[in-house]
């Protein structure tokens, strides 16, 4: 089997990334979510994951090179695969190879709702299962989840939403809680999954906390609320800043690597920045949430008893990662070594891992071992492992690309998989964090 190691599509307008570093050589054995290149794009830099458990039989783009989105990095392939095979591959692919009509380029559009507390703005990916929304910080908007949206979008919907003040929603200063609660109501969402960056951790917990019974789960990054200390000159600085010089700076502070802060990012935020409206909803949110430098409140988040991840970065300059020893003890609580206060841009693809472990055993009413989702690969390799060709063969044409192990499980049983073993096999490869 032959599979394609191509350039992803990471937020709404990259149309092409450029190959800055292979990091693994070619004949290295990779498995599913290994890092293999670095990519650079406009807006920030980012790694490139193997979407396919095998061997990186071929490099095909050079370093520095650029690539359209949905070109060819590499060839991913079993040692039994002939160079042939592997060469024929590459020619047909960039033969029949047409930028801006691949599958990755083909990304979701925004899309926008009125409610009574202004138009909303938000991105939708993926279908089937319980939904997750995902809410940016202060000064975010819904691209700060632009390596997060498609790989969690496997096996259900992943909401993106720009809260009041920010992005393409209404600019004039309007609750966060009620607007998130109006949201859901107009997509018809009785119940979701929560993650929330920064401020929006806070909403997200404000929610959980309000109406516990629409809280499937609750993940918090770096969130507010869990603590009084909030770095002030990052807020007053980024409200204040009107040109690149000024605001480069600040947004470096959201990251332990200053150098993920491209100019691009920057311009970005400037021309947000510019809108009317915004400096004074920036102005009223910061005075309502962090008056006088200062966290406004902080959560009773022990009386939440629903699932629970809090993820923080070691390196955060924003809010201190020792607020991560507030969360109560039912809590998953990772802290990242190396990573500031955006571990979902930083260190995305461990937060992506992390995370779809988390709400694969976060489904209501349903046993651990019943609810993961398990990568189809995993399973066919264990099928070639016992010789069992026709089996694997069955299981890579009829099983998604991430099976779920309750849904799934007539299949499974039927290749003589064992569940149990299957899970704790694929937890055992997991990485251990924090």
């Amino acid at each position: 089997m032959i599979d394609k190691l191509g350039m992803p599509k990471w937020g709404l307008s990259m149309t092409e990334g450029r190959l800055i570093e292979w990091l693994v050589d070619e004949g290295a054995e990779l498995t599913v979510g290994d890092e293999v290149a670095e990519v650079e794009t406009e807006k920030i830099n980012g790694v490139v994951e193997a979407p396919a458990a095998g061997i990186l039989r071929r490099r095909v783009a050079a370093e520095n090179e650029v690539i359209p989105v949905g070109g060819l990095l590499g060839v991913i392939a079993d040692a039994s695969v002939t160079e042939a095979e592997i060469d024929a591959f590459v020619a047909d692919f960039q033969a029949g190879f047409v930028p801006g009509e691949t599958e990755e380029d083909a990304g979701p559009q925004p899309q926008t709702v009125a409610t009574e507390t202004g138009v909303l703005r938000f991105l939708v990916q993926g279908e089937g299962g319980e939904p997750l929304v995902l809410l940016h910080g202060f000064g975010g908007d819904l691209g700060n989840w632009l390596f997060n949206l498609d790989p969690l979008s496997g096996g259900r919907p992943v909401y993106a939403l720009d809260l009041p003040g920010h992005g393409g929603s209404s600019k004039q200063p309007a609750d966060l809680l009620a607007a998130l609660r109006a949201f859901l109501d107009s997509q018809g969402i009785a119940r979701a999954h929560l993650a929330g960056h920064s401020m929006g951790g806070l909403v997200a917990a404000d929610l959980a906390l309000a109406e516990p019974d629409r809280v499937l789960s609750l993940t918090l990054i770096a969130p507010a609320g869990l603590g009084e200390e909030i770095n002030r000159e990052y807020i007053d600085g980024f409200i204040a800043a009107t040109g690149r010089r000024d605001l480069k700076p600040v947004l470096q502070q959201l990251f332990a690597d200053p150098g993920l802060v491209t100019r691009s990012m920057i311009d970005d935020v400037l021309k947000y920045k510019r809108l009317d409206g915004v400096r004074e909803a920036l102005q009223t949110l910061r005075d309502r949430l962090f008056p006088d430098g200062r966290q406004a409140r902080v959560v009773a988040l022990d009386r939440y008893g629903g699932p629970l991840l809090v993820i923080w970065g070691e390196r955060d300059e924003v809010i201190p990662a020792a607020h991560a020893q507030a969360a109560p003890a039912q809590a998953e609580t990772h802290v990242l070594a190396d990573v500031g206060h955006s571990p979902h841009m930083e260190a995305a693809g461990e937060v992506n891992r992390l995370l779809e472990r988390f709400l694969a055993g976060g489904q209501a009413g349903r046993s651990e071992e019943e609810t993961m989702l398990v990568p189809k690969t995993m399973i066919v390799e264990q099928l070639r492992a016992r010789g069992d060709t026709e089996a694997a063969e069955r299981a890579d044409r009829e099983l998604g690309e991430k099976v779920d192990t309750e849904q799934d499980a007539g299949l499974l049983a039927d290749l003589q998989i064992d569940t149990r073993k299957l899970v704790e096999s694929f937890r055992g490869q997991s990485p251990a964090v924090g």
